[in-house]
């Protein structure tokens, strides 16, 4: 239990760091995998802070629960890369090496926790409509597209240096 607490602070402790430390550059693989690790989490997070303020026939209140279990189906074919691409951008920070010696469920269950809550966190309720309609514009696309379509657009928005998506930055394949 003591090693869980240390772990969850470590994660905590690293993403502001991620936010202020030099993007680093992911491949279009790293990024991807990322992305599709963390969107079941990002869904979930985003259909708890939306629904209640989203009508009946919207999308996340009727099919936002579906859709994150629909996208968890290929979770553990992502996680290798997902899990380098993670490492890769709190690398140079103190706890880093903490969190990669951490067993796989353990490091994939405190991150479920922290995107899930970190998403429902910092969505702005007044946005919540704009977001239900582009998620039910890319529910019909597979999976592994709307990873690489969503790692393609933070990482051209960490070319840009520019919003709140810039955590990392995609090189050049």
């Amino acid at each position: 239990m003591r090693k869980f607490a240390a772990a969850c602070a470590a994660i905590l402790a690293i993403c502001p760091a991620l936010a202020q430390a030099a993007q680093p550059c992911l491949t279009p693989a790293e990024a991807s995998s990322l992305t599709a690790f963390a969107l079941p989490s990002a869904i979930t997070g985003t259909t708890k802070r939306c629904a209640p303020t989203l009508g009946n026939g919207s999308f996340l209140r009727s099919g936002g629960s579906e859709l994150a279990g629909r996208y968890s189906a290929r979770r553990s074919q992502n996680w290798p890369a997902a899990k380098a691409a993670f490492l890769k951008m709190g690398k140079g920070n103190e706890s880093s090496a903490m969190l990669a010696n951490l067993p796989d469920p353990s490091l994939q269950q405190m991150l479920d926790a922290l995107i899930e809550g970190m998403v429902a966190q910092q969505i702005p309720l007044e946005h919540c409509g704009e977001i239900d309609r582009v998620v039910g514009l890319l529910a019909p696309l597979p999976p592994q597209s709307t990873a690489e379509l969503i790692s393609i657009v933070f990482g051209l928005a960490g070319k840009t240096g520019q919003g709140r998506t810039n955590l990392f930055s995609v090189c050049k394949s």
